[in-house]
């Protein structure tokens, strides 16, 4: 049903339609925003970020195919402008404290445990941002946006093999930052309330 009305919205943007945009941007603003988020660790670069993502979507909507779900370009074009950013700021390791202030903030948490889960936190994002681009890339995909190895694949343009060679290294890497066992094939970062913008 969702994708029947993406096509719709799709093809009135590609008429002009901001109302269209509007809608698109709805639906979609939090998936964008938070995978921007996850792989620059920067609030400002991924509210940017979001906002040239859907500002592509709309200036580019001629060339866009219709009959295609939106998620996977989004993700791309997500994915492929991070990387810009994060090549151009190579200052991208900052201060985690509005991140965590964001993940943290549901009210179903009580103060002790706002402070455990920030701190968890800290420690993947940490983990995370220390990984190699590419790395951090696939574990952001497949872990924050639920996306199996072969959408990964499509999204970015590489072999499957590629994916799982990354999804694996990037695995050993959190696995030595945070010292634990980690997750297997199936399993999920820990849960954190990825809500917001």
């Amino acid at each position: 049903m969702a994708q029947k009305e993406d096509r719709e919205l799709i093809k009135q943007l590609q008429n002009g339609s901001l109302d269209a945009l509007g809608v698109l941007y709805e639906r979609y603003r939090h998936m964008v925003y938070r995978t921007a988020l996850a792989i620059t660790s920067d609030t400002e670069a991924a509210s940017d970020l979001l906002q040239d993502v859907f500002l592509r979507l709309y200036r580019f909507a001629d060339r866009f195919d219709s009959t295609r779900p939106i998620e996977p370009w989004l993700y791309r074009m997500t994915t492929n402008l991070t990387y810009t950013w994060v090549k151009r700021n190579k200052r991208w390791v900052r201060s985690l404290d509005d991140l965590a202030e964001w993940l943290a903030g549901s009210g179903k948490n009580l103060p002790h445990e706002r402070v455990e889960l920030q701190d968890d936190w800290d420690q993947v994002q940490k983990a995370v941002s220390g990984l190699p681009l590419p790395q951090r890339v696939v574990i952001v995909l497949f872990y924050l946006n639920d996306l199996s190895l072969q959408e990964i694949a499509e999204i970015l343009d590489v072999p499957i093999g590629t994916v799982k060679s990354r999804l694996y290294y990037g695995r050993l890497s959190l696995k030595k930052s945070l010292g634990l066992g980690l997750f297997g094939e199936g399993e999920k970062l820990p849960e954190f309330n990825y809500e917001g913008s």
